[in-house]
Parts: C-alpha cells; sequence; structure tokens
C-alpha cells in the first residue's frame, strides 16, 4: 500500500479542514434527505399499486421533501467547492 492510500484510509472526518468537514456533513444531510424522499415516494408507490392516486396532502409532502434534497445538493456542492483537491479525495473516500 502506497503512503498516499494509507493516508486516505486512515483519515477521520475530524482530522479534516473545517471547509472539508462542513462539506461531510452537507453530504450526510444530503444522504439523510434523499432517504427521505424515496422512502415517501415507495411508500406511496407501494399504497397506490393496486389502484388509487396520492392525496394532495401526499403529493405536497413528496414536492417538499424534493426541495428539502434539492437545497441539500445544491448546498453541497457549494460545500464541495471550497475544499481543498487533496481534501477532495479523502471526502470521497469517507462518503463511499
Amino acid at each position: 500500500m502506497t503512503a498516499n492510500r494509507a493516508e486516505l484510509t486512515m483519515t477521520s472526518v475530524d482530522d479534516l479542514s473545517e471547509a472539508a468537514q462542513i462539506a461531510y456533513r452537507a453530504f450526510l444531510d444530503m444522504r439523510d434527505s434523499k432517504t427521505a424522499h424515496f422512502s415517501h415516494l415507495e411508500t406511496i408507490e407501494n399504497k397506490y399499486e393496486s389502484g388509487g392516486a396520492p392525496s394532495f396532502a401526499e403529493n405536497l409532502q413528496l414536492e417538499k421533501l424534493l426541495a428539502e434534497h434539492d437545497k441539500n445538493v445544491q448546498a453541497f456542492q457549494t460545500a464541495m467547492a471550497a475544499v481543498k483537491k487533496e481534501e477532495q479525495k479523502i471526502l470521497v473516500q469517507l462518503m463511499s
């Protein structure tokens, strides 16, 4: 294993710069909002697979979850742009 590869595997989020830590938290928010959106979508699909249609409230909730996820994706992209290239590589590994 090369020293560079060892560095990647030994690094904790806590060892990274503030910008990288912010990007990692943004990643976690993005991941969680994606999970929430898909979970609600799956619930609706399962509920109505035999027929019927989602209610206005169900669709509204789905829209809210998607909007939250979109906001989190944008925040993650902005946060990653502020991270130095060397740390971006480490973050990608931590996010995998």
